[in-house]
């Protein structure tokens, strides 16, 4: 398993899941305007990234590193088979990472109903993950 050699992020999930919750809020907000799809859906992966670490924390009292939400889901998987209904999607969203930030030859094409599905994904692992950890979804009303 990949461990954080520094020791400057948090080891405790309840910080990983706080600022989960604020990418989930900034992609939220972000959504309302269009021209700002693909930084929204950068945060969408910032919270799912966020939230599965929090999840490990919480379950093996190690911080691992990286990004890759398809691995962090299989760790995830490790401790609760039920994560395994989001291995596909977080395969998918992979791509979100690196190019909503950079240029890209590849256009992602965001639409509407695209990014609402990306929303979607992150709030219900997001809320997955509050249950698990809290007993609770985390209080996040948007609807």
């Amino acid at each position: 398993m990949r461990r954080i050699r520094h020791g400057r992020d948090s080891r405790k999930f309840f910080d990983w899941l706080e600022i989960s919750a604020r990418d989930l809020l900034a992609a939220r907000l972000l959504i309302e305007l269009e021209q700002c799809y693909d930084i929204a859906a950068f945060h969408c992966q910032q919270c799912i990234e966020k939230s599965l670490k929090a999840y490990i924390i919480d379950k093996t009292d190690i911080l691992v590193d990286g990004h890759n939400l398809t691995w962090l889901c299989r760790q995830a998987m490790k401790h609760n088979p039920d994560f395994k209904q989001w291995m596909d999607k977080t395969a998918d969203m992979n791509r979100l990472y690196i190019e909503t930030r950079y240029p890209s030859d590849i256009d992602l094409m965001f639409n509407h109903q695209r990014i609402k599905q990306v929303y979607q994904t992150a709030k219900e692992i997001y809320k997955f993950i509050c249950m698990e950890v809290y007993g609770g979804d985390g209080s996040f009303d948007d609807d």
